[in-house]
């Protein structure tokens, strides 16, 4: 046997609690992997921009003939609402500093804000934590939602009971729309872009991590829960869209709010074709 020693790994001491990885290149990818995160900057700044323009703009949000309300503006509760616009009562007072739907925006602005998806998106875009995969955190430490503010987080699962209450009102206001000027029923391209637009929401509203759970995630035996086994196993197809969801209604949001501010500030009109 030849003589000599074991070469053996030089020892390491373990990293300091919550230490991020020590990566001394800044990446090895050489794609360009800074696409992703930086068009999701741009989109949801634009996004956010646009919705808080016409949330305080407080006009061509109602179209009278139709019965046309943006989601943008449902439920309209402010007293400076046009009054057949509030199917809720008017009851916040009526300022260019209080958005007419004050009691719907916060809690969809933290639904989304939570949204397991969201949270990838402008985890990695706006904070850099992680930029992409194989790309090392802006951040020298990691806590992870433990801490203030990211504790928050942790109650997506509330706003969700919020996002389908409202939900429901953004389907009251759609069925509400088949009016004609002349009262009773009527059909125009304004109905089906607030019933496309009501239906995305549906369907990203229940593709929700937190639905998911809701429905089937505390059953030990799904055997003796067939109907809820169904329900969850349609929610978990829709789930592994969650991510296309939360974009294309954001999408659906901005252009069912544009067609009914045209609308409703005369620059276009309504195709009809009933009443």
């Amino acid at each position: 046997m030849a003589s000599g020693t074991l070469d053996t790994p030089p020892s390491r001491s373990p990293a300091p609690p919550g230490a991020r990885a020590s990566i001394p290149a800044r990446t090895l990818r050489t794609d360009k992997w800074w696409k992703a995160p930086a068009i999701t900057v741009v989109l949801l700044t634009a996004w956010v921009a646009y919705a808080v323009v016409r949330a305080f703009m407080q006009k061509w949000y109602w179209v009278e003939d139709y019965h046309y309300l943006t989601p943008f503006y449902s439920p309209c509760v402010s007293t400076g609402c046009e009054p057949e616009s509030a199917h809720f009562g008017r009851f916040v007072p009526d300022s260019p500093l209080l958005p007419y739907a004050l009691l719907s925006l916060p809690f969809l602005g933290l639904f989304r804000l939570t949204c397991y998806y969201y949270r990838r998106a402008y985890y990695r875009s706006f904070w850099g934590s992680p930029p992409a995969c194989a790309v090392p955190d802006a951040h020298k430490r990691y806590t992870g939602e433990t801490r203030f503010p990211l504790v928050f987080q942790n109650s997506h699962r509330y706003f969700f009971y919020a996002a389908v209450a409202l939900s429901v009102i953004n389907t009251y206001d759609a069925v509400l729309a088949f009016h004609s000027p002349g009262g009773g029923f009527g059909f125009g391209v304004g109905n089906l872009v607030l019933l496309g637009n009501v239906a995305l929401l549906w369907a990203y509203t229940v593709s929700c991590h937190s639905c998911r759970h809701i429905i089937g995630g505390r059953l030990r035996n799904f055997s003796r829960h067939p109907v809820r086994y169904r329900a969850w196993g349609l929610v978990s197809t829709l789930n592994g869209r969650h991510m296309q969801l939360a974009w294309i209604t954001l999408g659906t949001l901005v252009v069912t709010d544009a067609y009914i501010m045209a609308v409703a500030a005369g620059w276009i009109s309504d195709l009809r074709f009933v009443g």
